[in-house]
């Protein structure tokens, strides 16, 4: 089943949190101590590679089938020829696994996909968490969607949906997987699954609080439009108020916050506290952890208890 669509189309993957490339700097990070909280697969290629280019999606498409049981990191060794020198690679494409920093296992050649999930479930069978608790696949589709690949995300909270209809952090966690490719109405579809009684919960209300800001910004004119009244009359706060909520739905976050903290500043109780009204919104949004949340806060309250 496609979880997530954009126009009727399947949305294309993006780069997966479970796939990455490495270098010769960076191997001890990815691989090493990275294998210490699960297995990772290491991937020697070279561009020239006929059976690298073979094997390099199979393998991908196996790793992220494996949901966050085992990652995959590629590495180059034209452009890192010390690491797989070190291992004595002579022949490519060669995958080895790491388990708890140290080599575990491998393959040679472009094996064929059900070689491969052989290969991942062998790795994992018996080791603590190789089938995924409810509440590590939500922290690891969390982690993924923060990294940018909704569609893995979506995924993984379409999994645990389907074993679990009414797992609230689940629901939200998709619906924000849309909000994210810009799928609105889908993302508002996905919240009706959510029960009368549970609409309240955080999860659920930052996500209908983005819809709402983006909306917001669907309904104002141009950011440059606005910028160009604020100039022309610094006290017109509902242009102010208006670029404010344009610029957060251009992703300019410290701008936004900048301008409803001019108004608050000048005029607190404008439009019934309106603007810090605004920014409260903009945060439980963002969530209580973004940079953008932590430093509007902070500012809100030097201005308010100055």
């Amino acid at each position: 089943m496609t979880i997530i669509e954009q126009g009727g189309e399947p949305m294309p993957q993006a780069g997966s949190a479970l796939i990455k490339d490495t270098t010769t700097r960076t191997f001890m990070q990815d691989v090493i101590e990275e294998s210490k909280h699960k297995p990772v697969l290491i991937d020697f290629w070279a561009p020239w590679c006929g059976p690298c280019r073979q094997l390099t999606p199979i393998i991908e498409k196996a790793v992220t089938a494996a949901k966050g049981r085992v990652k995959l990191v590629k590495m180059n060794i034209d452009e890192n020829p010390e690491i797989p020198g070190q291992m004595g690679i002579q022949s490519i494409p060669a995958v080895i696994a790491f388990v708890d920093g140290r080599p575990a296992d491998g393959f040679m050649g472009a094996v064929p996909e059900s070689q491969i999930n052989d290969f991942i479930n062998k790795l994992t069978a018996g080791r603590p968490g190789a089938e995924p608790t409810i509440a590590e696949l939500l922290e690891e589709a969390e982690g993924i969607l923060a990294e940018g690949d909704p569609a893995t995300a979506a995924s993984i909270y379409g999994e645990i949906i389907a074993t679990d209809a009414t797992n609230i952090a689940a629901i939200a966690g998709l619906a924000s997987c849309y909000v994210a490719t810009g799928a609105i109405e889908q993302a508002k579809q996905t919240l009706e699954l959510v029960p009368a009684a549970k609409r309240e919960d955080a999860a659920v209300t930052a996500v209908q609080a983005k819809i709402d800001l983006i909306e917001q910004a669907s309904a104002l004119g141009p950011v440059t439009e606005l910028e160009a009244k604020v100039a022309a009359d610094p006290l017109d706060h509902q242009a102010r108020f208006d670029l404010a909520v344009a610029l957060n739905g251009a992703n300019q976050r410290e701008q936004a916050v900048t301008h409803l903290l001019e108004i608050v500043k000048r005029d607190r109780k404008w439009n019934d506290d309106g603007a810090r009204k605004q920014l409260l919104q903009f945060f439980e949004a963002w969530g209580p952890v973004d940079e953008a949340t932590v430093d509007g806060r902070r500012r809100l309250s030097t201005i308010l208890f100055a």
